[in-house]
């Protein structure tokens, strides 16, 4: 039922109820047991339990546990406690995370409101709002919250605040009467209330139409909770990664079994025979999978939700760190988040002169003084009244708080006082020089307000520019509302006033167009000299001039949005506000150069099918709903894109848990938004989400380094033990050496990549699509070549020594040079595209203690006795050393070279 549509009695009559006596008990109670009760109802959230057993579920998980199962059948109960330990923490983090996310509905369940004054058998009474039914007549009072969705019955200046649905903040203005138009988004239903919206202003009383998760809040729980947890692209990545982990560590151990089994030594017992190729399979099939990969990914992640939060980002799933990387789009709202949240003036407009006010405010929110210019004397004084008349007729003043002022009552008021404060007249002086000795409050229908005041005798001929009266009005209001009580304009010289004409009214009228098509919200002001307090104070006015505000773009926002738009992402603008406003603000930004924008009554029009016609080519989107803007995350989804949402309202939390990333505002953003996100900026500014995506980078390319470097030592150590029995050769390295070399080289220069810096141009090139493997951009051929050439390196002077003497340290030569090879490859990783000697060896410190421990632990595994006989190898001569660590360098200047051969820090 479209209920704005409808007039009271209308109303009314459908829901059979009676404005001076409400319901009867009985009927109240029948209802109750038909609609149920007025909450939010919790629907499919998951039990702990089985939210543990889906993090168990991953490929990789299942791989490392597998892994943890032979390694503990090989014997090697270290690598079984590290790998369960890797086990038990990705567990307890995806737990924890899912989990909050669950908490959502129980934040929405917090704006419900306790009790509620309602007539019941002619008697007004106190209940629960739990016990609310539709056709209930609830009164509203300033500072109320709205306990269900209702048609207002009667309006006494009432506004009330919906940016929990809406977004906007600025209080909306009630009505009773009908609205003739299908459709309207919640903001334009001006004749109705809804659930967890806040009176703010006069009183009102409604009849209830909708309780519980009939309305508009109970629609945003539904969307809520059928909203499905997608996999981040990282978790897609890694996933398909242990995929195929899986397959090649089944097709290594039937590669040894088959290579093994053909070219093995005839004189030894073929049981014993395959119990070693069993055993080398399975530590070769485990060394194939980078046990320390979760560790690494993991610690990275929370690294790096360190330095977001140094920068403003408070993440709150640990996954979203690198899924920012992988952004696409930036769906953002306008209010706070582009703009400053703070209306402020920007033009007066005074007979034929136009004045644009800079910079009021510096950049912590101070008010600076600014300057009229030029000051051409009659202009000037038109100006200043202006000023004057816009702080005098207002009921917001200036508070410090924290060393700064600013404006406490009405935005719209509070953009006056603060610019009549920047250019010199502080309301404070002047209420004393004009004190207020009556007034007529602003209502909906005449669309002003009016103030009486006593002229001091301090004040001068410049400042009343009329003469000697006792008294003035001030009236402030909409300019449609002031033309119709003015019969005069002033131009500024003293005592002189111009015949409001046809002619001057088309010239201010223009003004006002050209003003509001600007994005800007304008504003009459006039005066009338008054010889007493009594007489008539609203007509026959003298029109002083027009004030346009608007909420002013952030100064950084527009060179985040450049940024943005130099790495790939396209940002777009989702916001409850007029899409002239909108359109302005975009082009301000540069977020649009086009006028081409969806307003909510177009997307109300499209399904999500339709709307993926539009999605690409649209960058502004106005007077948007919930639905909506869940739609738009959809539709941009569907697209191949990776969405992050920005919001700080209840009507924003369906699309902040359907996007990739959810963002919600830390300052003005509800707890409803805040557990429905993924991160919060703490700063509410959209260069933080542009800086946190940068750090998202950061990590996915140092995740891709680490998959770069073990996966590359790990095919090196593959070819090693594959090529060598072709070549005659033992097995040219044994099961506790292979897993040493997986757990001791692959785990701490894994970790010390986890905190390399950005590469050079990163936010210049475009992000990762969502379909792109890991290996993508070159990755998968750098990971075969370099362990080819690896594995080739080690097992060649291997085979040298071999042949040399089979009964030497050859197996120990192996071993070492490919030991110090992979620490080469560490070093060289750290960069894709710059040389090592470019970046400094000591700007990672980290790295080369990494490399500088696992140096003295091989060191000590072939000199140590009791660690020799341990890992069964032997000391190598000082000429035997020198050769493997000169060999193993040449992995180390091989990736070095080709880094000459790349153009970009893909």
């Amino acid at each position: 039922m479209t209920w704005f549509e409808q007039d009271v009695d209308t109303t009314i009559d459908q829901l059979q109820s009676d404005t001076k006596n409400g319901l009867s008990a009985t009927e109240a109670n029948n209802r109750l047991n038909k609609y149920g009760l007025n909450e939010l109802v919790e629907k499919g959230t998951k039990s702990p339990w089985l939210i543990l057993v889906d993090q168990l579920k991953d490929a990789m998980v299942i791989i490392l546990i597998v892994a943890a199962i032979v390694s503990g059948f090989l014997g090697d109960f270290e690598d079984v406690i590290v790998i369960l330990a890797i086990v038990i923490l990705n567990a307890a983090i995806g737990f924890s995370q899912e989990y909050r996310a669950e908490q959502a509905i129980a934040a929405l369940k917090k704006l419900a409101v306790p009790t509620v004054k309602v007539r019941r058998d002619g008697h007004l009474e106190e209940i629960s709002a739990r016990e609310l039914v539709p056709g209930d007549i609830v009164l509203l009072e300033a500072g109320n919250l709205v306990p269900a969705d209702g048609r207002l019955i009667e309006s006494i200046n009432l506004k009330v605040e919906e940016a929990a649905l809406t977004g906007e903040s600025e209080p909306v203005e009630k009505f009773i009467h009908p609205i003739d138009k299908a459709k309207l988004t919640i903001g334009d239903r001006k004749n109705m209330i809804f659930m967890g919206t806040v009176v703010t202003y006069g009183r009102g009383t409604a009849v209830i139409t909708e309780t519980g998760m009939k309305t508009e809040l109970g629609n945003i729980a539904e969307l809520i909770q059928g909203v499905e947890q997608e996999q981040t692209p990282l978790q897609r990545r890694l996933d398909d990664l242990g995929k195929k982990l899986a397959w090649v560590a089944l097709a290594i151990v039937a590669v040894v079994m088959v290579t093994g089994f053909l070219f093995r030594d005839r004189n030894e017992a073929l049981i014993d025979t395959l119990e070693v190729l069993f055993l080398t399979g399975i530590s070769m099939a485990v060394a194939a999978v980078p046990e320390g990969l979760p560790a690494v990914v993991t610690i990275t992640l929370a690294l790096g939700s360190q330095r977001m939060l140094k920068r403003n980002a408070l993440i709150r799933k640990l996954p979203a760190v690198e899924t920012l990387g992988s952004v696409t789009v930036i769906c953002s709202d306008k209010t706070g988040t582009l703009t400053e949240n703070k209306m402020t003036v920007t033009v007066l407009d005074v007979t034929s002169h136009t004045e644009t006010i800079e910079t009021l405010r510096d950049a912590k929110g101070a008010i600076i003084d600014a300057e009229l210019k030029p000051e051409k004397a009659p202009h000037h004084r038109a100006e200043s009244l202006l000023l004057k008349a816009g702080a005098l007729c207002n009921d917001a003043i200036l508070q410090t708080e924290g060393g700064v002022e600013r404006a406490i009552g009405d935005p719209t008021e509070g953009a006056l006082v603060v610019a009549a404060a920047a250019l010199g007249y502080r309301k404070e002086e002047l209420d004393e020089r004009w004190p207020r000795v009556d007034e007529i409050p602003f209502t909906s229908e005449r669309k002003r307000m009016t103030t009486i005041h006593k002229v001091s005798a301090e004040v001068d001929d410049a400042d009343a520019p009329w003469s000697a009266s006792p008294y003035v009005a001030f009236t402030k209001g909409a300019v449609d509302s002031l033309l119709e009580i003015s019969d005069r304009i002033w131009t500024g010289e003293l005592n002189e006033f111009v015949p409001l004409d046809e002619a001057w009214r088309e010239r201010i009228l223009e003004g006002n167009a050209r003003l509001a098509g600007e994005g800007e919200r304008v504003l009459a002001l006039a005066f009338r000299p008054l010889e007493k307090v009594e007489e008539e104070r609203e007509n026959n006015a003298i029109l002083i001039g027009l004030v346009g505000m608007i909420d002013p773009p952030r100064p950084e926002v527009k060179t985040a949005v450049a940024t943005a738009k130099a790495a790939g992402i396209r940002p777009i603008m989702i916001t409850g506000d007029h899409p002239l406003t909108a359109q302005n603000i975009a082009k301000d930004l540069d977020i649009t150069q086009t006028d081409e924008n969806l307003t909510g009554y177009e997307l109300g029009q499209m399904d999500v099918q339709r709307l993926e016609d539009y999605v690409e080519d649209i960058s502004v989107y106005a007077r948007v709903s919930p639905e909506h803007k869940l739609n738009i995350v959809e539709a941009l989804q569907d697209k191949g894109h990776i969405v992050a949402m920005t919001g700080d309202g209840v009507n924003d939390a369906p699309a902040l848990k359907r996007a990739d990333i959810g963002v919600a505002m830390g300052i003005t953003g509800t707890d409803v938004s805040k557990e429905a996100a993924d991160m919060v900026l703490l700063d509410d500014n959209f260069a933080t989400i542009v800086a946190a995506v940068e750090e998202g980078r950061k990590i996915f390319d140092n995740i891709r380094k680490f998959v770069k470097y073990t996966l590359s030592s790990n095919t090196g150590e593959l070819i090693v033990m594959l090529i060598g029995p072709f070549l005659g050769m033992p097995l040219p390295l044994l099961p506790l050496q292979i897993l040493w070399v997986n757990l001791v080289t692959d785990g701490l220069p894994g970790l010390a990549l986890a905190v390399e810096d950005g590469e050079r141009g990163i936010m210049k090139r475009s992000p990762f699509h969502p379909t792109e493997s890991i290996f993508s951009r070159g990755l998968g051929k750098q990971i075969l070549w370099i362990g080819f050439l690896m594995g080739l390196v080690s097992l060649g002077i291997g085979y040298i020594y071999w042949r040399q003497d089979p009964n030497g340290p050859w197996q120990t030569m192996v071993f070492t040079t490919l030991t110090l090879a992979q620490m080469g490859n560490a070093l060289a990783t750290r960069s894709n595209i710059d040389s090592i000697f470019k970046i400094g060896f000591f700007s990672n410190r980290l790295m080369l203690l990494a490399v500088t421990i696992t140096f003295v632990l091989q060191m000590a595994l072939i000199y140590v006795p009791f660690l020799q006989e341990f890992f069964n190898t032997e000391a190598l001569s000082l000429t035997d050393l020198l050769i493997a660590l000169a060999t193993s360098t040449i992995v180390f200047v091989a990736v070095e070279i080709s880094k000459l051969f790349k153009t970009s820090s893909d």
